[in-house]
């Protein structure tokens, strides 16, 4: 039974920072970038949670897990926008959980939280229900194992089936296995701090989410996607 997770209000409303750390601006840790003279974003984090005996990680250029939040900075307005949104996804018929659950908030990993799609190259998709500018994303998958998931790809576009107008804001597919062109962001591995990736000031209504399975098995895990930005 999914436990509830007391958010406060003033997360939906409030103006936000985030970190940046990777070659394209991306993080899960670490220093601070982002928005010149902007506001730091900041978020609940989920409690810490390890269970079970993690597997090697045997992938290149692998970013450690942090020991303290990201930060990156935004432009005072920022909100966040995907908070109870629509998600739809390439498995619309998830093996656990409800796709709802990314977006509703709550990012603790034990049972009730996670969505676990079916394993080869899945995509879910937020419908933000307005054509927006994106600041930052904000990604959490299964954060109890230390785990590093393959193929995560993130992409914005007007369009709902991803066909023209996209952006690709993070990439780490290294070997090009998803088919998507090589991308030049590092794999890392996941914690309760979460990703974030620079929105880059991408322009659309929907956020897609690429991933190929993990080192620790081949199915694919959601927990929470936060989406930042400004509406129009």
């Amino acid at each position: 039974m999914k436990h509830k997770l007391i958010v406060p209000a003033l997360l939906a409303l409030s103006t936000l920072a985030i970190t940046s750390c990777s070659k394209s601006g991306s993080t899960s840790g670490g220093s601070s970038g982002g928005t010149v003279g902007g506001v730091p974003l900041t978020t609940v984090l989920p409690p810490e949670l390890i269970e079970g005996t993690p597997k090697p990680i045997d992938v290149p250029n692998l970013v450690q897990a942090p020991t303290t939040a990201p930060e990156f900075l935004v432009q005072e307005g920022t909100v966040l926008l995907s908070k109870g949104k629509p998600v739809t996804s390439s498995d619309d018929a998830p093996i656990i959980g409800e796709l709802s659950l990314i977006t509703d908030g709550e990012k603790d990993a034990g049972e009730g939280y996670f969505v676990e799609l079916l394993d080869g190259l899945q995509w879910v998709q937020i419908d933000l229900e307005k054509s927006s500018t994106v600041s930052a994303i904000w990604l959490w998958h299964f954060h109890s194992q230390k785990r590093a998931y393959h193929d995560v790809i993130i992409q914005v576009s007007d369009d709902a089936e991803f066909k023209t107008g996209v952006t690709t804001i993070y990439n780490n597919d290294y070997d090009e296995s998803a088919k998507m062109g090589k991308g030049s962001d590092n794999p890392y591995v996941e914690s309760r701090f979460g990703m974030l990736a620079d929105g880059k000031s991408s322009k659309g209504r929907y956020v897609r989410l690429y991933s190929n399975g993990n080192t620790s098995n081949e199915m694919n895990h959601y927990i929470e996607v936060e989406v930042y930005g400004k509406e129009g």
